[in-house]
This record gives C-alpha cells, structure tokens and sequence, in this order.
C-alpha cells in the first residue's frame, strides 16, 4: 500500500506533516507491506500553478497512491480525490509522518468521502 503524506521537509518518515496538502514543498511516500514499512521516498510538490487545486490532485495522483493522509482538506479537493477513488484519510494530531503511520496502522484515522474537513478551500 503506498500512503502519500503532503510533507515540509524530505527527512523520510521522520518528516514533518505539512498542514496543506497543495502546498507542501514534498510529498512522502510510504509503501506499508504487511503494516511494515518497506519504502520512503520523497518527492517534491510540483505546486498549484494555474490550475488550482485540480493541479495538486494530478500532481498526486500521477505518484499512484492507495491513500492521502491529510491534516485537512477542503470540499473541492476531497471530491476530486473521492472522485479518483483514493481514500483519504484525516489525522490532526501526528508532528510527523512516522508518528500518522503508526495512528494508521492502528486504525486510529478517519477516512472521510467527499465533504471535506474545512471551509477555507
């Protein structure tokens, strides 16, 4: 399973979260195996540019992820990823992405569809 975390720093999993997923300067990839980590790797954000939120869903999607672990996540972009069918899931409380993939593999975090979790997007 290969988990995409928007991140601001490429340190593997020890990276910090970034709290919005376009803007994040990378993005860290995970693949769980087993509910082991099997591989990190960090790519950097391509970025918004002119295309909006729409761009940043592109710009994931093309890493083919099997879920997005977000901080949070407006209305707009949570229906264009429950649109692509990746699951999303929320996580508000992890600094870092090794401390989410723990939360993860316990089950802890919420998956959400298509509303989004705030209103400033």
């Amino acid at each position: 399973m290969r988990i995409i975390f928007p991140t601001d720093e490429n340190n593997g999993y020890l990276s910090k979260r970034g709290a919005h997923f376009g803007k994040a300067k990378f993005y860290t990839i995970v693949t769980l195996e087993d509910n082991k980590i099997v591989d990190v790797e960090g790519v950097a954000n391509a970025g918004h540019g002119s295309g909006a939120c729409g761009n940043a869903i592109m710009n994931i999607m093309s890493l083919n992820p099997d879920a997005l672990i977000v901080s949070g996540i407006g209305g707009s972009p949570a229906a264009g990823f429950a649109n692509a069918g990746l699951a999303v899931y929320v996580d508000q409380t992890s600094q870092t992405v090794q401390e989410s993939i723990a939360h993860f593999i316990e089950g802890n975090l919420r998956k959400i569809g298509s509303q989004g979790t705030c209103s400033a997007h």
